[in-house]
């Protein structure tokens, strides 16, 4: 069996400690101390993050997407296949040497995604992009961290507190779905969801999609 190889270090802002990408052959994973936070042969979830959020708001003229995290790229690719040629879609990625892995190492994965035309890469927090917007998206997608409790970084947190959720109502056009992914289920954040006032349920869905692999959780919350 290959090795992996370490090819590339990133601190993550606010002292969220270092991240490592790493690669075996093709396979690549980025990982955050003993934690792998992605592999490039799990992508399942991932798309489901986007393409349940579609099916929430329907079909609607110029939607715009904001997705918090590049990641490997798998939700923003999964977003492009589906999102009409009008789309407008942001991607703030908070760690700079995520955006130029994706353009260099990591550019078999990405498939050329960050060169469509529809795309807008914003290199900082995704929580100012939504303080910031006012009705200005159809859906925002949330793959920051392993969930609802941050991870990879403590202030991630204010997303999802009771002030995090109601800047994203703000952020959000009317019938717009806030799509939060997670690594496992968590039952206090579904009810602060329905607190803040979104229609709110937790979907099941499987690392690799219907291949199967960990069941991961991706919260679908629609503004009233």
């Amino acid at each position: 069996m290959l090795p992996w190889i370490e090819i590339d270090t990133a601190d993550v802002p606010g002292g969220g400690g270092q991240l490592r990408l790493k690669s075996r052959g093709q396979e690549f994973s980025i990982m955050l101390g003993s934690n792998e936070l992605m592999n490039s042969r799990l992508s399942g979830s991932e798309e489901a993050l986007a393409s349940l959020a579609r099916e929430k708001i329907g079909d609607r003229p110029r939607p715009a997407f904001l997705i918090g995290g590049l990641g490997m790229g798998f939700t923003l690719r999964a977003a492009l296949a589906i999102l009409p040629g009008d789309a407008e879609v942001v991607v703030a990625e908070l760690v700079p040497a995520v955006v130029r892995w994706a353009r260099g190492p990591m550019a078999s994965v990405f498939k050329g995604c960050l060169d469509d035309p529809r795309v807008t890469i914003y290199e900082g927090d995704v929580g100012a992009c939504i303080a910031a917007a006012r009705s200005a998206y159809d859906a925002i997608l949330l793959d920051v961290d392993n969930g609802p409790d941050g991870l990879t970084r403590a202030s991630n947190d204010s997303l999802y507190d009771h002030q995090g959720l109601r800047a994203a109502q703000s952020a959000l056009r009317p019938g717009g779905v806030l799509a939060v992914w997670s690594s496992g289920p968590d039952p206090r954040f579904t009810r602060r969801l329905k607190d803040s006032g979104f229609e709110a349920e937790a979907v099941s869905t499987r690392a690799n999609g219907k291949r199967g692999g960990a069941r991961h959780v991706i919260w679908l919350a629609v503004k009233r």
